[in-house]
């Protein structure tokens, strides 16, 4: 059974193959080992992204760990898991539309038993390594952008570098932004620092007020991604990765996941394809 259905892996790879340049061979006697198709590599990098396992367990004849390694950096410097991610956000406003007039911020605590980079102590797991992911949603729980960092870093703090990442839409995705924005906030950014981040970014927002039973009014959609990121990639509820790089590299690779099949299972009710199924999934 594959790691992800092909209704949603097949055009994911479609956009993907489509950013990595044609390779040329330029051995003078062309007789060096083949290399491992690309396809091949991308498959197994979804299977550790789903299942959460080592590259030495995924690995086997047709492709080393060491290749998964080698390829997955090549790849990460060459930019294509963002641009990938990119590419499924236009697609989803172009076909849905982002509502961008609301967004949602809330962080979110995994363990990070291999320590690194985004690595620090959680507050909420007996000092424990952790790492914290401060994720951005729109309206509809589409994630938008996200920040890695330790688990010990205040989530008002990686407030103002999630919100610029609505730098995208203005440089390239092509849906601009509207005229003012509203975000959604719980109780832990209630403090006037968080206001008048918000206030210098030109932005309005709703925040819980502290001490008052639990408010969720619009907040429940990142909630939902929180949920879609930890239950359905292992390598996001337990990381393992030491570089911040990668593990930004397999968030993007799951938000492109995640977007194509948000698109999928909305387009059904309004579009039509030739290769359409011939059941709802």
């Amino acid at each position: 059974m594959p790691a992800v259905p092909s209704f949603i892996l097949e055009p994911v790879w479609s956009q993907f193959a489509a950013l990595i340049p044609e390779r040329v061979d330029t051995h003078p006697w062309g007789c060096h080992r083949p290399r491992i198709p690309d396809r091949i590599v991308f498959d197994k990098l979804v299977q550790v992204l789903v299942l959460g396992c080592s590259y030495a367990t995924i690995a086997d004849s047709t492709c080393s760990a060491t290749t998964l390694r080698a390829r997955r950096d090549e790849w990460i410097a060459a930019g294509f898991f963002t641009r990938l991610e990119d590419l499924c956000l236009e697609a989803y406003d172009r076909i849905i539309g982002l509502g961008l007039d609301n967004v949602v911020v809330d962080g979110c605590l995994v363990k990070a038993p291999c320590g690194g980079e985004a690595a620090g102590k959680s507050p909420v797991d007996r000092g424990k390594q952790g790492t914290k992911r401060s994720l951005m949603v729109d309206a509809q729980g589409i994630p938008i952008g996200c920040v890695v960092a330790p688990a010990n870093r205040n989530d008002s703090i990686l407030l103002q570098p999630t919100l610029e990442h609505l730098a995208r839409f203005d440089h390239g995705l092509g849906c601009g932004m509207p005229d003012r924005i509203t975000v959604h906030l719980d109780a832990g950014y209630d403090s006037r620092a968080t206001r008048q981040r918000l206030a210098t970014l030109g932005c309005d927002w709703i925040i819980s007020a502290k001490g008052t039973p639990l408010q969720a009014g619009a907040r429940w959609v990142v909630e939902r991604t929180n949920a879609w990121h930890n239950r359905g990639f292992g390598k996001l509820r337990c990381c393992t990765e030491r570089r911040i790089r990668v593990i930004e590299a397999f968030i993007a690779l799951a938000n492109a996941i995640i977007i194509t099949r948000r698109l999928v299972r909305q387009a059904w009710t309004t579009h039509r394809w030739d290769a359409r199924p011939t059941r709802r999934p």
